[in-house]
């Protein structure tokens, strides 16, 4: 009887830890697979054990379970390399208290879905390629105690809901693209104090309201106005190289900062007062015919400028929607979606795979590869000398992110218009069979790097070396300080500078 007893014990416990086993939540695998489908370069592949087959993710690269591991609460992939998207299915991930994805190369925007991941305390981000505005929808998160985003490429303003944070203690925002001023409450709460009046359900949502705050850096941004008082016991240095209205912390040189806003206490000066008189007795000494040829000037421009806004309403509301779904299978059960503009590369020339086929000898002119890309060379009829760049990848391996990366891709590079940066003429995109090319101007001399190190010495003299490096110059300036947005080069080297039949310097970017 005892060895029975013994047995239905032993097994009711197998069947407990079975159930156990078995409850991890379908939403959080889908979701991290998810994500990982929107990574499209793993260099170091520490997402290769990240199986979907795979009901239990607890022992996958980066994630820890809780102790019942029965939900993820930490995803912890940092330094890693990894290229590629934030998927907002991460928000399924719903009892995750800790995102810390810094120092890779992530691109894209931070989904507002963000927002809903309730227990979320620490959400690092830093060192990353981001853009687009902080979501407001981070002020719900009011578990957070860090956020880290710094050197990204974040725009918009400073979002005032993250003074809903009362248990934030770090906010790391350097070296970003923010604008505006440093929220410090809303109106409505400044109303209040005006009025003497106290009323517990007004909420400061400017960064006043997170009363935890110890740590903050916003430098390195282009925030105007002033520093708020209630931030003013924090060091000069977390709001140095921005636009800000203060002499204790260095700011950016005005050329850089455009028009300052005037502060809100300041009366107009004398001076201000003698030139608006002054305008107004000019305007009053102007002759009759004058006067007449401005009120029609006037007339006329405001009339284009209506005439422009009903065409431009006209317009969008016949033509079909711009945004279109883009489906990928994620698994047997759950499918992918990612939104790609149709009219994001309207204005860049699309050229069929058949034609540049004929141009390039059957594709035959191989001129140089790489594990991603073959470069072949061609010439487009009565045109000029072409170098095409075809991405090798099977079609069963794209998703989704990969083409939205491409379209994103060919129109920042299409925009590229300098006498010493690569030009790119267009670009192929076939289902059948499945091509993504790149199509640029040829420079028919190829690389510095060829030239410093295998070709002959007395091609490259020193006065044609220094018209190299004047070029080379001209065209980081042009990309990094004409340019708006800035256009970067991930790797700058002599391999990365093409030179043309005369030996003039043509910066291109390889990393595609």
């Amino acid at each position: 009887m005892r060895p029975y007893i013994c047995f239905l014990i032993m097994f009711l416990a197998s069947g407990v830890l079975c159930v156990t086993c078995s409850s991890f939540p379908t939403k959080e695998v889908w979701a991290l697979t998810t994500f990982k489908e929107a990574i499209y370069e793993d260099p170091h592949l520490v997402l290769s054990n990240w199986n979907a087959l795979d009901a239990d993710p607890c022992g996958w690269f980066g994630i820890t379970c809780n102790k019942e591991r029965q939900h993820v609460i930490k995803i912890n992939i940092s330094g890693s390399s990894l290229k590629g998207f934030l998927a907002p299915e991460m928000s399924q991930v719903t009892y995750l208290q800790e995102l810390t994805l810094r120092k890779n190369n992530l691109i894209g925007t931070i989904p507002k879905e963000f927002g809903m991941l309730k227990f979320l305390k620490v959400l690092d981000l830093g060192m990353n390629q981001l853009t687009g505005p902080i979501p407001t929808k981070l002020g719900n998160l009011t578990s957070l105690v860090k956020i880290n985003l710094q050197s990204n490429g974040l725009s918009g303003s400073l979002p005032a809901e993250l003074g809903n944070l009362r248990n934030l203690s770090e906010l790391i925002l350097d070296r970003n693209k923010l604008q505006g001023p440093v929220p410090a409450e809303n109106n409505s709460s400044f109303v209040a104090k005006i009025h003497g009046t106290n009323d517990s359900r007004t909420s400061e949502t400017g960064l006043c309201g997170a009363s935890q705050l110890k740590v903050v850096d916003l430098s390195y941004n282009f925030l105007v106005g002033s520093i708020p008082k209630c931030l003013e016991y924090l060091p000069s240095s977390s709001f140095q190289g921005n636009c800000l209205q203060e002499k204790d912390a260095k700011q950016r040189p005005i050329r850089q900062c455009g028009p300052q806003p005037l502060r809100s206490h300041q009366a107009p000066s004398l001076k201000h007062h003698s030139l608006k008189d002054a305008a107004k007795h000019q305007k009053a000494s102007k002759p009759a015919w004058l006067l007449a040829l401005e009120i029609a000037t006037g007339i006329m421009a405001g009339s284009l400028f209506l005439v422009a806004i009903l065409t431009a309403f006209q317009r969008c509301r016949s033509k079909p929607a711009i945004i279109i779904p883009w489906k990928k299978s994620g698994s047997e059960k759950e499918h992918l979606m990612v939104y790609v503009d149709s009219e994001l590369l309207k204005d860049v020339t699309k050229f069929g795979r058949q034609e540049l086929e004929v141009s390039c000898e059957d594709f035959s002119n191989i001129i140089g590869s790489s594990p991603d890309s073959i470069v072949y060379k061609g010439t487009m009829r009565g045109g000029p000398e072409i170098a095409v760049i075809s991405l090798c990848i099977k079609e069963q391996h794209w998703t989704g992110y990969l083409e939205l990366y491409f379209q994103r891709e060919v129109a920042d590079l299409a925009r590229l218009n300098h006498e010493n940066v690569g030009k790119l003429l267009g670009y192929c995109r076939e289902s059948s069979p499945f091509t993504r090319m790149l199509v640029f101007e040829y420079a028919s001399n190829g690389t510095l790097y060829e030239h410093l190190h295998y070709g002959e010495g007395s091609q490259l003299s020193w006065t044609r070396r220094m018209r190299i490096i004047l070029g080379i110059a001209r065209g980081l300036k042009y990309l990094h300080a004409e340019l708006e947005p800035p256009f970067t080069i991930s790797e700058l080297s002599s391999s990365s500078v093409y030179l043309t039949e005369d030996f003039s310097p043509k910066l291109e970017d390889d990393s595609y």
